[in-house]
């Protein structure tokens, strides 16, 4: 294991035309787990119900379990060249994934059990998956351009996105106990009802390729703008708030609602961590290594951020996060990020 590092957050923030110099956000540690199995690609991340954190390896058709102390345990998918990609907690306490190559569901018990289960349509690469009201998982199918649903014992249904050739790719539960999705290559933002309703709402920025979408404070969600680094927000209502990240190529991959009330983002091209408060002040921090690429983010048992490092095969834990208090600058200030130095 390495030695943590730790990072003092001193950054000033942008908010429409605004800038905000953080006062004290205090001290938070990066803790970096490798992997053991190398060239793993861990890409997405989830809390299970016995508090361990749960991961995808994309490259080695594994399922990861880390404890909050580092402790890893590996799970071989049954079948082979899966392409494990999302994962999350079901309401039934095991965790549900998807399979984009073999076109399948896959559910592990934290016991590491798994089972696989077919979808009907052929070749239609499942991405995201979320958990809904109803109890059922919730799941994106980018190349047949459709929301799939699947029960806890398997029965799958589908439903077609409007739009054609939308590329549906995350998916999180809405705070209208419907099911709300990114539609990657329409710019748009959809919504499903648990009875198969869907509804689109159309971003103002072309070519933004809406990726990661989480449920936020309030009747909000909140999505990141790959491709114009970007952080969107909409309401129940369908009326949405783009805010313009400070670092530009930094590719804005997953996003979770914060234990501080922010929004907490992964920037795979920059490695860094992004945070953006509910009045769209940002803030981001460079991981400790300039070579990391960090894709999923999912909130620990502890209070912290844990992070899949794709490219260099480890799990990073950052926190824990608490809140921040800022006053507003008279001046614009340039936003700096401090890098992370090792502790002795």
């Amino acid at each position: 294991m390495r030695r943590p590092f730790v990072t003092v957050i001193l950054i000033s923030s942008i908010a429409a035309g605004m800038f905000y110099p953080y006062r004290a956000l205090g001290i938070a540690a990066f803790t970096e787990f490798p992997l053991p199995t190398s060239q793993a690609a861990p890409h997405s991340i989830t809390l299970g119900a016995d508090g361990n954190l749960w991961f995808t390896e994309a490259d080695v058709d594994q399922i990861g379990r880390m404890t909050p102390a580092g402790v890893v345990d590996e799970f071989l998918t049954p079948s082979l060249f899966v392409g494990v990609e999302d994962i999350i907690l079901g309401a039934d306490g095991n965790l549900w994934f998807t399979e984009s190559f073999a076109n399948q569901i896959g559910r592990i018990t934290p016991q590491g059990t798994i089972v696989e289960f077919p979808i009907p349509t052929a070749s239609s690469f499942p991405q995201g998956i979320a958990s809904g009201a109803d109890g059922s998982l919730w799941f994106t199918e980018a190349f047949a351009n459709q929301i799939g649903r699947i029960t806890t014992t398997g029965v799958v249904s589908e439903y077609s996105v409007p739009t054609a050739a939308s590329y549906p790719l995350y998916i999180a539960a809405g705070p209208d106990g419907a099911l709300w999705f990114t539609e990657a290559d329409a710019d748009k933002i959809g919504r499903i009802t648990t009875a198969g309703v869907v509804n689109e709402f159309s971003l103002s920025t072309a070519g933004s390729y809406p990726s990661g979408i989480t449920a936020g404070p309030g009747n909000t969600l909140w999505f990141v703008e790959a491709d114009v680094d970007q952080i969107g927000r909409i309401t129940t209502a369908g009326a949405i708030t783009q805010f313009a990240l400070p670092n530009p190529l930094s590719t804005p991959e997953r996003i979770v609602l914060g234990p501080d009330g922010a929004l907490w983002f992964t920037e795979m091209d920059a490695a860094q961590l992004g945070r953006i408060t509910t009045a769209g002040v940002i803030m981001e921090v460079a991981l400790p290594s300039s070579d990391s690429s960090p894709t999923g983010i999912a909130v620990g048992p502890d209070g912290g951020l844990w992070v899949t490092d794709t490219t260099a095969d480890q799990i990073i834990s950052y926190g824990p996060v608490v809140a921040a208090t800022a006053t507003p600058s008279q001046k614009p200030t340039a936003t700096a990020t401090l890098a992370a130095t090792p502790t002795r």
